[in-house]
């Protein structure tokens, strides 16, 4: 069996398909989509995380392919329908970066809040801004938390911790996890119209495209906060600019855009919006992590038919 890792992965990852019997792995980052096709035929297993775009056109190529591994919990860069018309099983790894993206939102609410890029970038231009930089407190404030999955769960026990009020909306929660983790319950609507921060845990899909809009954006109370550390496109960028630039919103955080790298789009130019470039996942421990976690999933799939964390059905 053939597996080849197509976008960076650590060494722990690949090391597990190197020690395994029967599978040859190949390391080959970078490669253009025309590059990959061109050789993805000879292959039995793709490693990908986000970079790597797994089209219908790329499957159609795939001759061998039996299985994609994602390095990480997002699939939106995999053509689901396309893969399983195909015969390929798509599993990710919803667990080894959940901890560390919960921590991001948690560090974007707070930098956010106490205006901490803005006050680093003043202090170094020799500035001392302490009167225009004051921020604002996130003890008893109301977090709304869009979405109560694997990392949305992490984020609601941190800021309970912090002695924030924490609401839910999550159509989709079993009522024994409701019951199990005291959760307030809400509608759409109560929550934006009642939470001092929104945080957004969601895929990025069908229904939570443009999830966050003008009219989603008029409902939040004045003088909130929103946070998405989930995935671009959720956010609907220019209706935030523009409730972010007519003080709606106090401020904004992003860590995920429609188009990555997304460039100087307009809300660069907002002094009250902070952002960082994908980062959610990005520690050591989490790449460490999900490289083990799909290393084993894959070698455990095509050497003994195993399926875990499987995102399709064949």
């Amino acid at each position: 069996m053939k597996v080849l890792v197509s976008d960076v992965l650590s060494e722990a990852g690949v090391k597990i398909f190197q020690d395994a019997p029967g599978i040859d792995v190949d390391v080959n980052t970078g490669l253009s989509a025309e590059a990959l096709k061109e050789i993805i035929s000879a292959y039995d297993g793709l490693v990908i995380r986000s970079a790597t775009k797994v089209t219908a056109e790329l499957l159609d190529a795939a001759a061998n392919l039996k299985v994609v591994g994602r390095a990480g919990i997002g699939v939106d860069n995999v053509d689901l329908a396309a893969a399983t018309e195909h015969g390929v099983l798509v599993m990710n790894t919803p667990f080894g970066n959940t901890v560390t993206t919960a921590e991001h939102t948690i560090a974007m609410m707070m930098a956010v809040s106490r205006n901490i890029p803005q006050a680093t970038a003043s202090l170094k231009a020799g500035k001392w801004d302490k009167k225009k930089l004051k921020g604002c407190e996130i003890f008893n404030k109301t977090l709304g938390i869009i979405g109560s999955g694997n990392i949305g769960m992490i984020v609601i026990d941190r800021a309970r911790g912090l002695k924030m009020n924490v609401i839910v909306y999550d159509p989709y929660i079993k009522p024994e996890i409701v019951e199990e983790n005291n959760l307030e319950m809400v509608s759409m609507d109560e929550l934006l119209q009642r939470a001092d921060y929104i945080t957004i845990h969601t895929p990025k899909n069908d229904e939570t495209a443009d999830l966050i809009n003008k009219a989603a954006l008029s409902k939040m109370k004045q003088g909130a906060f929103l946070v998405c550390c989930a995935r671009g496109g959720i956010v609907n960028e220019d209706d935030l600019y523009d409730a972010l630039n007519d003080g709606h919103l106090a401020g904004a955080a992003l860590d995920v855009f429609g188009t990555e790298p997304p460039g100087m789009i307009k809300l660069m130019e907002l002094p009250n919006f902070i952002c960082t470039p994908h980062l959610g996942a990005s520690t050591y421990e989490a790449q460490v992590n999900v490289a083990v976690d799909v290393a084993n999933q894959m070698v455990d799939y095509l050497l003994n038919n195993k399926v875990k964390n499987a995102v399709n059905k064949l």
